[in-house]
C-alpha cells in the first residue's frame, strides 16, 4: 500500500486493516477492487458520510486516481458524500413493494420520523434516504434496509419496532 503521508493518516489502523484485508483478495495490481469495502469503512467511522479528503485518503492509500475513488462513491446509493444520520433507512418502492404497500410504508416513517426522503432527524440519529428502486427482496415486500440489514414483510408496528430500536 502507499506510504503514510498527510492524506492516508486520515484513516484509522482500523480502516487500514479493513482495506489490506480487502486487497488481499485480489491478485496484485487490482487494489481498485477494494474501493468498495474501503469507502465503507470510512463512511462507517465517519458518521454516515464521505468527504473529499477521506475519498483521496482511500485513493492515496490503494495508489489510485482520485477520480477512481469518486465515481465510485457518487454512482452507488450506499455511498453519502454530505452529513446525515448515523442510521441509514431506505424503503423500497419497486413494483413489488409499491403492490404491498411500499407507499404507505414511506408516509408512515416520514410521519414518525418528521422528516421527508432526502432528510435526517434534526438529532442526527437517523436518514431516511431517498426513495430505492429496488432492493432484492421481492418475496418480503414491503421491505426496507436499515444499515444494510434487510427487514422484510413491514407493516407500521414492526417499522415503528425497528425504528425504536435504533440508539
Amino acid at each position: 500500500m502507499a506510504e503514510l503521508n498527510d492524506t492516508t493518516g486520515l484513516l484509522s489502523s482500523h480502516v487500514r486493516e479493513e482495506i489490506d484485508h480487502w486487497v488481499a483478495k485480489f491478485p496484485e495490481g487490482r487494489q481498485r477492487s477494494a474501493v468498495i469495502a474501503a469507502l465503507h469503512a470510512v463512511q462507517h467511522e465517519n458518521q454516515g458520510h464521505l468527504t473529499p479528503e477521506l475519498m483521496d485518503a482511500v485513493a492515496a492509500y490503494l495508489d489510485l486516481a482520485p477520480i477512481q475513488v469518486y465515481e465510485i462513491a457518487t454512482f452507488y446509493s450506499m455511498f453519502e458524500t454530505r452529513p446525515c444520520g448515523r442510521h441509514h433507512v431506505s424503503v423500497c418502492t419497486n413494483i413489488s413493494c409499491m403492490l404491498r404497500g411500499a407507499d404507505e410504508i414511506v408516509e408512515h416513517v416520514e410521519k414518525k420520523l418528521g422528516i421527508r426522503t432526502g432528510e435526517s432527524t434534526p438529532d442526527g440519529r437517523i436518514f431516511l434516504k431517498r426513495e430505492e428502486e429496488c432492493l432484492a427482496a421481492c418475496v418480503g415486500a414491503p421491505m426496507m434496509m436499515v444499515d444494510h440489514v434487510y427487514h422484510e414483510n413491514l407493516t407500521p408496528g414492526k417499522v415503528d419496532d425497528i425504528l425504536d430500536a435504533l440508539d
